[in-house]
């Protein structure tokens, strides 16, 4: 459900947090969970390690009016949890399609927290998008399973370059058609 719109991004009721735009202030724990290796290692894009400055010009980013992905924060301030969970995104592609990307800290791993943040975009759809795709790693099977329950279907393997790994790693791509 869209609670309202901020900076033209809706902020979107889960049930234990709200998925909402990211602020400045968020940079702190951000740069916390993405200097952690493990995170970013199950992304393509985050380095490690974080250089300095990586955090901020990222928010600015994904506040910036003409940006091509949206990215929330899992924010659970409202339910006595930490202001960021972990980050949710969104990125326009061609045709009414778009890619969800998702991470979540280490500290609330098997919380179920990236199937629910995962369930509440699909089901807002904020991008009007009638595909969406993700790929994950193949050694993050969890994260394969948070697409799976979010009625994601297995399409096919491949591979992407990962910058903290510095190396290509094996990928599988999943869909949802949105009809």
């Amino acid at each position: 459900m869209i609670q309202e719109q901020i900076a033209s991004q809706p902020v979107i009721a889960a049930e234990r947090f709200v998925l909402r735009p990211l602020r400045r202030s968020d940079a702190g724990l951000i740069a916390l969970y993405t200097g952690d290796r493990r995170v970013a290692e199950g992304t393509r894009a985050i380095p490690h390690p974080l250089p300095p400055g990586a955090t901020e010009a990222f928010i600015a980013r994904a506040n910036a009016a003409d940006r091509a992905e949206d990215v929330w924060a899992l924010d659970g301030s409202a339910e006595g949890l930490a202001e960021v969970l972990g980050l949710v995104s969104l990125t326009r592609m061609d045709r009414d399609q778009s890619e969800v990307g998702f991470w979540v800290s280490p500290a609330f791993w098997n919380t179920g927290f990236a199937s629910e943040a995962v369930a509440a975009l699909v089901a807002a759809n904020p991008h009007r998008s009638r595909t969406l795709f993700a790929e994950v790693f193949q050694d993050a099977p969890v994260s394969a399973r948070v697409l799976t329950n979010c009625g994601f279907q297995y399409l096919g393997d491949a591979e992407s370059w990962s910058v903290a790994r510095n190396a290509r790693v094996p990928t599988w791509t999943y869909l949802r058609k949105m009809t």
